[in-house]
């Protein structure tokens, strides 16, 4: 620790200090709003693809520097208990952005002159944003790019300097290096802190500061001046009352008070308050200031400095300084308890009794729609608009990222095994709930029919995969896939914006631990979260979205989404239950629809295609080619569907350059369609092995039920139908499926799908 001490460069005379500001002007010369900014460049950025558009995603949302179990979203690892948040964010890249925007503006404008304040509904993600930039400075600041430094003064003892120290009498006899900022705590008679971390080359006077820092600029090469932020800025009240007062006894010498600047490496904490500070809705000015020249633990002070009164700043805003600070649900306070921020945000500057205070800090906040629609209409809000950098903060409306979130945050910390698709269940279920009915008439022509016709599932599945819906034709369907970004984007000005409403992901969780609960399910089921979903959806008391008047295309219509979640639901099982019965090779149906694009290819291009059997080169296949269309249920002309895939295939490309074409990829419905169509005559034979398998697991469960540890006889199942049967359930438990859920699947598939099949 003493070795880290050391180089880590932790305390500086003034001199040490100057050295080492002029090895890196720019980064040891920034101001709150460029050095947050700058950490967010540090941690750096990635693409990331979604079905409107790629979007940057900040690495510092991620929490990349935190061991994995913090950070994950593997729901087998056993991890801390989640808090809210520290949880890395999920989403939300276009906010992100926007942050990084207004950081980048108040950097080019040379302070923070807004708070940056985002609103949107409970539980949007609004706090873990704040919460992953606040534990991203601690981070930083640990690191040589992120190093932080303030001064202190240090006043040595008469015996240290051998007679008087330099207030009233003879000059001090300063150690070696001529500061006194390394003496031990023996050789110290008083030191006194600097609340407001000033930066150290404030204690240089403006004129020849500015000189310095032009010389320094230019023999580092750096292009740009300066910032004005340090260029002009001032020291605190106390520190410069102790300046005047050392300049005084050393008859002016700037060079003899330097000698008292103990110039020390500081770094942000949230915990200890220092450069991150979060504060509720309170009802004061967040900073102060108390005497502490009556201290009887500073009477060690020199007399010129007993002789003069000196206030210590204190309070959140003091705290904050260099950093961040966070207002948590801004407007519930009352007006007059943040009506000082105007003049704040405008000047840099807080008024105190005996002082004013140059802030150098980025604000930032949150605030609840509701609270913010309500301060739109008061008559101040005009005057407090042009400070406050609104940004919208919705909830997720990709049910793939809603379901992250509780992959992450709650999956883990069940007790129970959590069955396949319980948390895509209640992620659809949310997502539904948010969904807003497309305006028309805000869309070309051509698109405005396709839009008008979305159901809310419809939209929600475009919005997750990019997928249109199948009953559009091909020309239709490759206009919606292009014009996403429009409908996802449509309600961005206004204020009754998409995401604005819905079930909360706080709701979610906490449902979704009520339905871990649930007795008449051996595991965290999807069953389970569908029946407590109907009882959530019986509090219309409780929630606005309950409330809504459904409209054309199921929107807001919470009965209709619970059925197409529970429908969605039951083709993804009957789907696995395919693949698990092990009737057909998988890979077949793309290895099928392979050849068959090949053969249109060739087709098209009027070409040959040799014969792995003959050797030959040959035509394309007219009958296989035949075949599959009308597997896919392929309606028009032959020939206009061919040419329509070859296009397709050649659009895929140019959106994707670089990367090789994979049919799974560019055409997962049609393959999907080849699958069911091609497994229809093989239904019954996949009801039958469910029915098999779920008579299995009752024997099991109802033999561990009575405590009988004997292997159940399955009484009425021949050896073969036993064996495909316990095959089957390997692999569902492969896919991560356990007995319980199984059973759950199966006896649902039974129930609802295969009746009529089994009878």
């Amino acid at each position: 620790m003493q070795r880290r001490f050391q180089t880590g460069r932790r305390l500086l005379s003034f001199q040490e200090y100057l050295e080492l500001f002029a090895s890196d002007p720019a980064r040891h010369g920034r101001d709150s709003a460029r050095y947050v900014r700058d950490m967010f460049d540090h941690f750096g950025t990635y693409p990331v693809k979604r079905p409107w558009g790629e979007c940057t995603r900040y690495r510092l949302f991620d929490l990349p520097w935190e061991p994995e179990p913090l950070r994950s979203s593997a729901t087998s690892a056993r991890r801390a208990p989640y808090h809210g948040r520290d949880a890395a964010l999920i989403g939300h890249e276009e906010l992100q952005g926007e942050i990084y925007r207004a950081l980048s503006n108040f950097v080019q404008e040379g302070r923070a002159n807004r708070l940056v304040l985002m609103h949107g509904p409970n539980g949007s993600a609004k706090s873990t944003i704040a919460g992953c930039v606040l534990r991203a400075l601690e981070h930083y600041s640990t690191l040589d790019e992120g190093a932080l430094y303030r001064f202190h003064w240090v006043f040595p003892s008469r015996k240290t300097t051998r007679g008087a120290i330099g207030f009233g009498g003879e000059g001090a006899a300063a150690p070696i290096g001529g500061s006194f900022a390394h003496l031990e705590d023996t050789q110290i008679d008083a030191r006194l802190v600097s609340e407001l971390r000033d930066h150290p080359l404030f204690l240089i006077p403006v004129p020849e500061r500015r000189e310095l820092l032009k010389k320094l600029y230019e023999e580092a090469g750096i292009g740009d001046a300066p910032p004005d932020w340090l260029m002009s800025g001032k020291l605190s009240h106390k520190n410069q009352q102790i300046v005047e007062a050392l300049l005084v006894s050393y008859e002016g010498s700037l060079a003899d008070v330097l000698r008292h600047v103990q110039v020390e490496r500081w770094f942000i904490s949230r915990r200890y308050r220092t450069g991150a500070v979060t504060i509720g809705p309170e009802l004061s000015v967040d900073a102060g200031e108390r005497q502490i020249t009556a201290d009887r633990s500073l009477a060690a002070l020199p007399t010129a400095l007993q002789a003069r009164t000196l206030f210590e700043a204190h309070g959140d805003l003091v705290e904050a300084s260099g950093g961040v600070l966070e207002f948590s649900d801004l407007l519930k306070r009352p007006l007059d308890a943040f009506r000082y921020l105007q003049l704040t945000l405008e000047t840099g500057e807080v008024s105190l009794p005996q002082q004013t205070i140059q802030t150098n800090v980025v604000m930032i906040g949150s605030a609840n729609d509701i609270h913010l629609n309500a301060f739109r209409e008061h008559p101040e809000f005009p005057s407090f608009r042009g400070r406050f950098e609104l940004l919208r903060a919705p909830y997720l409306r990709s049910y793939l990222d809603e379901q992250r979130i509780y992959d992450a945050q709650i999956a883990p910390f069940v007790t129970r095994h959590v069955a396949p698709h319980a948390t895509r269940v209640a992620a659809q279920f949310a997502v539904l709930t948010r969904m807003r009915q497309p305006e028309a008439k805000r869309y070309p022509e051509a698109l405005a029919p396709i839009v008008s016709s979305l159901t809310a599932a419809e939209k929600m599945e475009a919005y997750a995969t990019g997928t249109p819906p199948e009953r559009l034709d091909g020309d239709s369907q490759k206009l919606l896939r292009a014009n996403i970004r429009p409908l996802y984007q449509e309600t961005d000005a206004t204020v009754d914006f998409e995401g604005r409403s819905g079930v909360s992901p706080r709701e979610i969780r906490s449902l979704l631990l009520d339905a871990a609960q649930n007795r008449d399910h051996g595991c965290l089921s999807p069953f389970a979260v569908l029946t407590e979903l109907d009882e959530l959806c019986k509090r219309t008391s409780e929630y606005d979205w309950l409330k809504e008047r459904p409209l054309a295309g199921g929107y807001h219509d919470h009965k209709l989404f619970r059925d197409v979640v529970r429908a969605r639901l039951l083709d993804t099982l009957e789907e696995e239950m395919r693949s698990a019965s092990g009737l057909v090779d998988e890979t077949r149906y793309g290895e099928l629809f392979d050849r068959y694009v090949q053969h249109v290819g060739a087709w098209v291009k009027g070409e040959k295609i040799r014969n792995p059997h003959t050797g030959d080169f040959e035509g394309a296949d007219e009958r296989m080619m035949r075949e599959i269309e009308g597997l896919l249920g392929v309606r028009g002309k032959h020939d206009d569907h061919r040419r329509g895939l070859i296009a397709m295939i050649a659009a895929w490309a140019i959106d994707h350059p670089g990367e090789r074409v994979v049919n799974a990829v560019v055409f997962p419905q049609q393959i999907r369609k080849l699958r069911e169509a091609v497994f229809t005559e093989r239904r019954k034979s996949v009801a039958l092995l469910c029915r098999d398998l779920v008579a299995i697991l009752r024997d099991r469960a109802n033999h561990a039920a009575q405590g009988v540890r004997d292997e159940p006889l399955f009484g009425g199942l021949r050896d073969e139908q036993r064996k495909n049967a316990l095959a089957a359930l390997d692999r569902l438990v492969a896919m991560g499926y356990c007995e319980s859920c199984a059973l759950d699947a199966g006896s649902a598939l039974l129930r609802a799908r295969f009746s009529e099949l089994v009878t």
